[in-house]
């Protein structure tokens, strides 16, 4: 029973089961919600990066019409900050005190009946500011720096003996900007007071961090609040935080008694749900004259907020990406008056792998060996950290498939060697890995009088396809159609479950469906072991297998009933049964768990006059373990590359260094990848299921953005011979 059935739904490139709500505006986000009665809120937002309020005045703006409150931090009441998450602390609770910690900070709520009054009155609150000196730059030399808060840097062998016993050594130094995640949805949240019972509807990641988090700060039971996100419009990491503005708005909902929705503007998304912090990144690579890496050391650092405790750690996949016996990784953080830092689309990874790939290309080049035969001779089999085999990976596989499905053997090796026409043509590869992540989870299922299935948990789906792949996971479990099974999610009421995010919940979903669906399986058995009409009478898990809408002794299918007739001969209207999935380990196995791998295959033409800079062409091959939907999986790796186009070639968050201010804030300033810019892009996925976890799977939400911007930095040395150590990659920095 506890076998995927390989000829069931499973792996099945299956439509998404959400798809027609979403086409025809039937599914409900956020910013669709409304209540009776229901009031607009707008903020008010500091004007300076740092130091205190001295006056605040909202005489105009109270008397703006429809306005039905402004709350500053002089009316606003004492906020518990929320709790310890797995993710790290909670942002600091709004409008607690006169300080400025950032541009951007909100420092008023305008509430009113509509959202045009909303705005129109938070432009009225007029706040005078006694300025400090900012910090802004992670060169600073005044700025507080903080070192390995979390205990993560790395360290073994003796790296200084490595490189003095190296015949060539790397050092360079690479940068990455802050990016910011603009989903297409805007953040929205909508909040609604029954006494001290709260219920919102909330663009989040995670609904069981919101009900945690508003019962904290406003000092309520969590069984008195509730979350709802059965569709977000997107988030790349923006909704894994409960971000000061959710409170807001349940802060202004109490304040008028009334429910009350505040929707963000675009330019309000670049200071209030987090951003993709800058790296400034030291890589030295030493290696023998054969490329046999002797030592590696990594050291990152990146900024952090006044007062929060996001951590990224971008050195932190060099410890694990090679077999090199002396390697040390560092990662220390500035801290600056800027907006609260937080994950963004492959967070810390995103960052390091830009720096690490492109020093393993450079050293590549600088020994005269093909890229990939360097980053093959020093394959890690092993996990470097422990010595212990890897639970499975098939790296080694996705270069080899990669390069025959790329042509990497038409590959020149010399810088600019290759044309076509007037264009210069380069090829660029890059290796890829992201971190097995996975917590504790659970489900419910249950099967109903007329043989359907109901499935639910209190994920959510951000448009990764889980509605679709657990649908079809628990259709195959339960030996039932597709169509005959309905999975809910994005309601904290349903029984807990993670973040979507980390690549870590379709695995520890999955797995507590897994264990859902067994354990009803499991319990229609004993309904009928002592059943004298049954066929099935006696039987344990062990000797049966579901199929059909039947339970069926596995070496006798003949031998077997289905679900409904259990039910109904002994009066059931249903039957339920919950699940609970626990971090995998893989100490049983002598093994270390591995996340997912990938190699990364790049095109790029460059006009040799104008230098216009095009990416032509994309390869990558993955190893996410089972792959439960090889459509959403395909998908979600070709949204990771787009992402990593972003990251390579546009995407820039630009701070004025004088004031602190975003300045580019809108999408007419702020350049995202879009079609014209996108080019073939191939998926193909190999490797096994990872024997660590009943489903096998390993995550592929993030991979696909990972190396994709190594790869094409890569390229364009090859097609020029420039090396680029700085994102976005731009036509400047190829006329320098």
């Amino acid at each position: 029973m506890t076998t995927l059935d390989a000829g069931g739904s499973v792996g099945a490139g299956i439509d998404r089961v959400d798809a027609r709500p979403k086409v025809t505006g039937s599914a409900h986000y956020p910013n669709d919600y409304a209540y009776p009665g229901m009031a607009h809120a707008a903020l008010v937002r500091s004007t300076v990066a740092a130091g205190t309020i001295r006056a605040i005045d909202t005489a105009r703006a109270r008397q703006a019409p429809g306005v039905l409150a402004v709350i500053t931090h002089l009316e606003a009441p004492r906020l518990q900050r929320g709790p310890m998450t797995l993710l790290g602390p909670s942002p600091p609770a709004p409008l607690q005190d006169d300080r400025i910690l950032h541009h951007g900070q909100h420092v008023a709520v305008v509430v009113a009946e509509t959202a045009e009054q909303a705005r129109y009155a938070a432009t009225l609150v007029d706040a005078a500011y006694d300025a400090a000196e900012a910090r802004l730059s992670i060169t600073d030399p005044d700025a507080e720096i903080v070192t390995d808060p979390w205990d993560l840097d790395q360290q073994r062998g003796d790296v200084e003996a490595g490189f003095a016993a190296a015949d060539i050594v790397v050092d360079e130094t690479y940068t990455t900007p802050d990016n910011t995640n603009n989903p297409l949805g805007l953040m929205a949240t909508l909040a609604v007071w029954n006494g001290d019972s709260l219920t919102v509807h909330d663009s989040t990641q995670w609904t069981h961090n919101v009900r945690s988090t508003l019962a904290t700060a406003f000092g309520v039971p969590e069984s008195g609040v509730r979350c709802l996100a059965p569709y977000v419009g997107g988030a790349f990491g923006a909704g894994l935080r409960v971000w000061p503005h959710v409170i807001l708005t349940a802060l202004a909902a109490r304040e008028v008694r009334r429910p009350v929705k505040l929707v963000l503007t675009r330019p309000e998304m670049f200071t209030s749900v987090g951003h993709r912090p800058e790296s400034l990144q030291h890589v030295r690579i030493g290696a023998t004259s054969s490329g046999e890496l002797l030592a590696i050391h990594h050291m990152s650092t990146s900024p952090v907020a006044m007062e929060d405790d996001d951590f990224e750690p971008a050195s932190l996949g060099s410890a694990v990406s090679y077999a090199c016996p002396n390697v040390l990784t560092r990662d220390r953080q500035i801290r600056l008056n800027i907006p609260c830092p937080g994950s963004m689309r492959a967070p810390a990874e995103g960052q390091g792998n830009f720096a690490l790939e492109s020093a393993v290309d450079e050293l590549a080049h600088a020994l005269g060996m093909d890229p990939i035969e360097l980053r093959l001779r020093n394959y890690a089999e092993t996990d470097p950290r422990s010595g212990l085999p890897w639970t499975s990976k098939a790296l080694r596989e996705c270069f080899t498939e990669g390069a025959r499905r790329f042509g990497w053997s038409r590959r020149t090796p010399e810088p600019g060697s290759m044309r076509d026409g007037r264009w210069l043509i380069g090829y660029g590869v890059a290796g890829s890995s992201y971190p097995h992540y996975q917590v504790p989870c659970q489900a419910r299922a249950s099967i109903r009088r007329d043989g359907s299935a109901y499935v639910r948990s209190a994920a959510t789906d951000i448009g990764t396809g889980t509605y679709t792949v657990m649908t079809q996971l628990a259709a195959n479990l339960l030996g039932l159609d597709t169509a005959k099974v309905r999975f809910d999610l994005g309601d904290s009421d349903m029984p807990y479950a993670p973040q979507a995010g980390g690549s870590g919940l379709t695995g520890a979903l999955g797995n507590a469906v897994h264990v859902a669906c067994e354990h009803l399986v499991r319990d229609f058995l004993q309904i009928v072991h002592d059943d004298p009409e049954s066929p099935l009478r006696g039987s344990t898990l062990a000797d049966v297998a579901v199929r059909g809408g039947r339970i069926h002794r596995a070496e006798s299918p003949e031998q077997g009933e289905s679900y409904i007739d259990i039910l109904a001969r002994h009066g059931l209207e249903e039957l339920s049964a919950d699940g609970r999935s626990t971090p995998p380990t893989a100490d049983g196995l002598g093994m270390a768990t591995a996340g997912a791998f990938g190699a990364k295959f790049v095109e790029v033409r460059i006009d040799p006059d104008l230098r216009l800079l095009r990416v032509a062409r994309v390869v990558q091959v993955i190893d996410g373990g089972r792959i439960l939907n090889e459509k959403t999986a395909t998908s979600q790796i070709i949204g990771g590359t787009v992402g990593g186009i972003g990251q390579a070639l546009f995407e820039k968050t630009e701070t004025d260094p004088g004031t602190g201010r975003i300045a580019n804030a809108t999408f007419g300033d702020y350049l995202v990848a879009v079609n014209a810019d996108i080019p073939d892009i191939e998926v193909a996925f190999v490797g096994a299921p990872d024997p660590a976890t009943p489903v096998g799977t390993k995550g592929v939400g993030e991979i696909g953005l990972v190396g994709t911007a190594a790869a094409i930095a890569n390229a364009v040395h090859h097609a020029t011979g420039r090396r680029l150590r700085s994102l976005p990659l731009t036509i400047e920095q190829l006329l320098d």
